[in-house]
């Protein structure tokens, strides 16, 4: 792929849903959303519950069809691949979500909860490697290696949602996406759980898209943002630029409505993170 081809496009993505057993009307969740992501960029897609921007997660991801337009990651149109084709490409996207424990499988070790995404990479290692590896993505997120032996449940939420993102990138993805991944979470340990993206997403030179229905969280983490309304994107921009000078008024009323995590940012820590986020 060409270096300046975006890692990620959505090019007027519309998804329409039928209303009723007998399909008689319909209701359109997505319309005609067109985005870009780079490689190493944060987008924040920003709306309230009903916006879209959840529909428009599970579309990147591929875990549902659009009515009509393309999403185009690495440069192939994922819904152009035969089924296996696109079973190949999923390691190189996945997804932490907004509930930390409900994603989480509460009768599996946290270690095999972490591995269970290997199997979409071929050459996975096995045995001890395997176990490395996971002990590896726990200590990069903060918590121990040895945290593999223990269940969901032991866990706080900040520490769960640590789990999930472990998870998420033990394939190595080029995109994470995460919906709401914050939004369950008490406000400081929202602002530890972005800092952890931040510091992953230079690590491996992530994208990362980020959505949220709290515009002000995101002067923490975005490089651009979209705004989303009645399925429709009725904002697009650098985030300074939305944020500062927001030129439509639902954005604007997002702004007016939203706490900032400003007040309670501590400075940026290098790994190891805050004693919350480790195990007792």
């Amino acid at each position: 792929m060409n270096a300046r081809t975006p890692l990620l496009q959505t090019r007027a993505l519309t998804r329409d849903y039928r209303l009723g057993a007998r399909g008689g009307q319909t209701f359109r969740a997505l319309d005609a959303v067109s985005l870009t992501l780079e490689e190493g960029r944060v987008l924040a897609v920003v709306g309230e519950s009903g916006s879209g921007k959840s529909t428009l997660a599970r579309i990147v991801m591929a875990l549902d069809r659009p009515t009509s337009g393309e999403v185009v990651f690495g440069g192939e149109n994922l819904f152009a691949l035969p089924p296996r084709a696109l079973a190949g490409r999923r390691r190189g996207f996945q997804m932490v979500f907004q509930d930390p424990y409900g994603s989480l499988d509460p009768r599996q070790r946290v270690g095999r909860i972490v591995a269970e995404p290997l199997h979409l990479v071929p050459d996975a290692p096995r045995g001890a490697a395997r176990e490395a590896l996971v002990g590896e993505m726990l200590e990069k997120v903060g918590l121990r290696a040895g945290d593999g032996a223990r269940y969901p449940h032991e866990f706080s939420g900040g520490q769960r949602q640590r789990i999930a993102i472990a998870r998420a990138l033990v394939t190595r993805p080029r995109l994470l996406v995460a919906d709401e991944a914050v939004s369950a979470l008490d406000l400081s340990v929202q602002a530890q759980i972005l800092r952890l993206i931040l510091d992953l997403k230079r690590q491996y030179g992530l994208a990362v898209l980020f959505i949220t229905h709290n515009l002000g969280v995101v002067e923490e983490i975005a490089d651009e943002v979209a705004v989303m309304n009645a399925g429709r994107v009725v904002e697009y921009g650098p985030c300074a630029q939305v944020l500062d000078a927001p030129s439509d008024p639902y954005t604007q009323r997002l702004l007016a409505a939203e706490p900032t995590l400003a007040a309670i940012r501590p400075p940026r820590p290098r790994f190891p993170p805050p004693a919350e986020s480790r195990a007792p």
